[in-house]
């Protein structure tokens, strides 16, 4: 059920373009920076995103101009990850073909004040379904900040969360339709 759902979204995700993706991520970015999380934060996690998932360019972009230490996924075999310092000059391909930072120095999950997760499908709770990989629900498994997403209409739905899935604490959705 999760991977089909998974594949139907994605598909969906990869139709969005142009001006309405570029509206919709502008709408999402700036409820992202004044919502009372943000405002909040000194040290932000946040993902280096993928074509079809709304843009963090201008999100990490805007974090720096506002002073905040902004933090990227760097992920490991096994579902493992950390958050390293963000540094555009100091990034590399990975496995899955994504951007992630050279640095191996993990930024302690104590001092984060705030986590933006990815994900492919979030339920009306929060509960998420991401790639699936798991790095996600493990890391957020014992962290206690504010942990946000931000997503398109096409991405909710209503899904039964397994055991071991983490929800995050809020949700900004572009409802208009893309």
């Amino acid at each position: 059920m999760k991977k089909e759902l998974r594949q139907t979204v994605l598909k969906q995700m990869k139709k969005l373009s142009g001006k309405e993706k570029e509206q919709a991520d502008n709408w999402l970015t700036q409820h992202l920076l004044s919502s009372t999380a943000y405002q909040e934060a000194q040290v932000i996690a946040t993902y280096l995103s993928m074509p079809h998932e709304v843009s963090t360019a201008a999100f990490i972009k805007q974090a720096q101009l506002d002073g905040k230490r902004v933090l990227v996924p760097k992920t490991y075999g096994q579902g493992r990850m950390i958050f390293v310092d963000y540094d555009e000059s100091r990034l590399q391909k990975s496995s899955f073909g994504l951007l992630e930072p050279i640095s191996e120095e993990a930024v302690d999950k104590m001092e984060i004040d705030l986590i933006h997760v990815p994900g492919v499908v979030l339920n009306s709770q929060g509960f998420r379904i991401g790639y699936g990989g798991g790095y996600y629900d493990r890391y957020l498994a014992d962290y206690t900040g504010a942990s946000i997403s931000t997503i398109y209409a096409v991405q909710q739905a209503e899904f039964l969360p397994a055991q071991h899935d983490v929800a995050v604490k809020e949700l900004l959705i572009y409802e208009a339709n893309l």
